[in-house]
């Protein structure tokens, strides 16, 4: 299993890389080649074709959330696959909670999902589940993420549409994760936790029945977080005695400094690519 990161709000020097506050991965496993979130704008096209990946010749796109800043670039792609494939054998698979497709608003700002619904469905599939889903031998998405503890995911991101056409609180009930099996323990990826990073890695040892952790790399949503909420965090990321941990993105200089105290963590960059055997 083989990850890169495409989009990331950190670049690495002499690297020439374009970062945005985002997340997109590209993630080779299974004979398969799958697109975990795209960004916010064109920019993981862009580095994709700087680090020689063929963004047409994936099999799926999986969205960790609805956010902007994970879905956004999707038209970008459209746009980029009507210019450069001629002809599709079958639609690519988008992978994601039901909720993600539903629309957000953070102070009237729309933050959701932005298509065109006639180019989607001529480029893609969505198979939208709550349920965990199986897409290879060793790969899985998680669908709804319980919320188990009582120190995470408290507070509302704006407000969605719900399905009686009504504003609500919105909790991202649809923030998910992917996570493979490797003979070392599990490799969780994720977009930006609102689910909580602790309930998401429960809930990753549940649903698969293996209790190693191997590695997590993404969002933490640990942005201008308490002190109470870094703590219990890293005691319970130090619990794990998990191998590496990338916390990216969401996860502000203060937070990376203060789990640093209880884990030891790596740096996340655009271009960064991690090799995890699964056999």
């Amino acid at each position: 299993m083989k990850l890169t990161v495409l989009v990331d709000n950190n670049t690495f020097i002499d690297e020439y890389l374009i970062g945005e506050p985002g997340v997109s991965y590209y993630i080779e496993c299974d004979e398969l080649k799958i697109l975990f979130d795209v960004g916010y704008s064109d920019v993981f096209i862009k580095n994709a074709q700087l680090l020689s990946i063929d963004l047409t010749s994936i099999d799926k796109i999986v969205f960790s959330h609805g956010h902007n800043d994970h879905t956004w670039g999707l038209n970008h792609l459209i746009q980029y696959y009507d210019r450069t494939i001629k002809k599709i054998k079958q639609p690519i698979d988008i992978i994601a909670h039901p909720a993600a497709l539903m629309p957000k608003y953070f102070e009237a700002k729309p933050i959701g999902m932005s298509h065109r619904q006639d180019e989607k469905e001529y480029f893609f599939k969505i198979v939208s589940t709550i349920e965990p889903l199986k897409l290879s031998e060793h790969m899985t998405f998680l669908g709804q993420v319980p919320r188990i503890n009582k120190f995470e995911a408290q507070e509302p991101v704006g407000h969605t549409l719900g399905v009686n056409g009504e504003l609500t609180d919105d909790y991202v009930l649809d923030d998910s994760a992917l996570v493979i099996e490797t003979k070392q323990g599990l490799i969780i990826i994720t977009g930006c936790s609102h689910a909580g990073i602790c309930n998401i890695i429960e809930y990753a040892k549940k649903v698969t029945g293996v209790s190693q952790i191997n590695s997590v790399i993404g969002g933490f949503h640990l942005m201008n977080a308490d002190n109470k909420l870094l703590d219990e965090t890293g005691k319970y990321l130090k619990s794990l005695s998990a191998e590496t941990l990338y916390p990216c993105h969401c996860t502000d200089l203060t937070a990376k400094i203060h789990l640093s105290r209880y884990v030891d963590i790596k740096e996340v960059g655009v271009g960064l690519s991690v090799d995890f055997p699964v056999r």
